[in-house]
């Protein structure tokens, strides 16, 4: 299986699955895809355990690669957490947050540490992550790769736009991660990233933790297989998927997944009140914009750097636009479903979920055979839900853990040369 840049579009340059990992980003800019999305191998069974089936979906990825042989272990000790369907009254949720970190995020990032650890170990080299985060990213790398050998982190959050408690996630750490607390918005952070990457002063010992990696998206898209499968066993029937989405990453796992053969009816983006894909959706012309500040914060993008991987999957505006659905969701909706979830179902949902939820609400009948997606969970923004229900969130064990640990963290300007300073 051989990889190539989103804008390498004659494919003159392919990598193999652990070189691309490597590299984070394509020297052009562009993003790693594979040059052909394999079929389902035949012999899953969402009744396995995770890591053994994710294995399985996995492998075909890294056919001829050096991790071959090494996939089914860095499987088994990134996927050590469960990956249940919670059945509520008119819906399923895929919840995704009993990681370490308590987000979705764990899934990718503990994939890409392991992997990466491997790889650096038998080459004998170390590497520089680079990450900007919205909110849970930076959490959730710092903690799969604090202590890895022949690895350093650098985690870059905006000042004043994380959730207090998932600054202190992202803020605990020590020894081979360091975070940088940026004067700007997420997309000033995922610029600096950007920059730093095509900076010749600095690119060569750099990789990245982002979405744009290829390392976080397989794992991504493993788990909307077995969700689906699962799903499809348990009630007969494909599901409507729906996604919390701000750099899209998430969203793209899902679409492979489906092109893959997954039971997937359909892929439904919701979004927060960042409008970027709705109107694209909408006009025909893709924008990207500033950044608008919610509080489904993780997903405060206004340039979803994954959209070039849907449009090279969907080259066409007719078939992304068959392929895309995508509504928006404003601060009050958010407020309005979190308050309503708990009160009609005694579930506790995050500002995120609640995005998903409300699009469920809103645009699908309570018939309907949908299955939404919980990205983190709601103890990290207790500040929101909280004073909506009316009672105090249980803190997970994991996150109750790394609340407790010391912050530490640099301020900087919206420079990617202050990151080597």
């Amino acid at each position: 299986m051989l990889y190539h840049s989103t804008r390498d579009k004659e494919h003159k340059a392919p990598l193999g699955a652990s070189d691309a990992i490597l590299k984070g980003l394509a020297p052009d800019g562009g993003l790693y895809v594979p040059e052909k999305l394999p079929g389902l191998p035949g012999d899953l069974d969402p009744s396995m355990e995770y890591w053994r089936f994710a294995s399985k979906v996995l492998a075909p990825f890294f056919k001829g690669d050096v991790l071959e042989d090494a996939l089914p272990g860095i499987c088994q000790k990134a996927f050590d957490f469960p990956v249940p369907i919670r059945e509520l009254s008119h819906s399923s949720v895929l919840e995704l947050f009993h990681g370490p970190t308590s987000a979705f995020k764990d899934f990718g990032a503990r994939f890409l540490a392991f992997s990466m650890e491997d790889l650096l170990k038998q080459r004998g080299e170390d590497l520089c992550i680079l990450v900007a985060t919205s909110g849970d990213t930076g959490g959730a790398v710092a903690a799969a790769f604090h202590g890895r050998s022949h690895l350093s982190v650098k985690v870059l959050f905006p000042k004043g736009r994380v959730a207090e408690r998932q600054r202190r996630q992202l803020t605990c750490w020590d020894g081979n991660v360091e975070a940088y607390e940026v004067d700007g918005s997420f997309d000033d952070c995922q610029a600096m990233v950007k920059a730093a990457f095509v900076d010749p002063a600095y690119a060569a010992g750099l990789s990245s933790a982002n979405s744009i990696n290829l390392g976080r998206l397989l794992p991504q898209m493993a788990y909307y297989v077995y969700a689906s499968m699962l799903y499809k066993k348990e009630h007969g029937v494909a599901p409507t998927i729906i996604i919390p989405s701000g750099n899209v990453g998430n969203s793209t796992g899902a679409y492979w997944a489906k092109e893959m053969g997954a039971p997937i009816e359909r892929i439904v983006l919701a979004v927060n009140a960042n409008r970027t894909i709705p109107d694209f959706l909408e006009s025909g012309t893709y924008e990207a914009r500033a950044s608008i500040k919610t509080l489904a914060n993780a997903m405060d993008v206004g340039a979803p750097s994954n959209m070039e991987r849907l449009f090279d999957l969907y080259p066409s505006l007719d078939q992304i636009r068959a392929k895309l659905s995508a509504w928006s969701v404003s601060d009050d909706e958010i407020r309005q479903t979190i308050k309503e979830t708990y009160e009609e179902e005694g579930y506790i949902i995050c500002p995120h979920t609640a995005c998903a939820e409300r699009v469920r609400r809103t645009q699908f009948p309570s018939d309907e055979n949908v299955m939404i997606v919980s990205t983190a969970h709601p103890a990290k923004f207790e500040t929101i839900v909280e004073p909506l229900i009316g009672t105090e969130v249980p803190v997970p064990e994991a996150l109750s853990k790394l609340l407790s640990r010391e912050s530490h963290s640099k301020a900087i300007a919206a420079d990617h040369h202050l990151l080597f300073q």
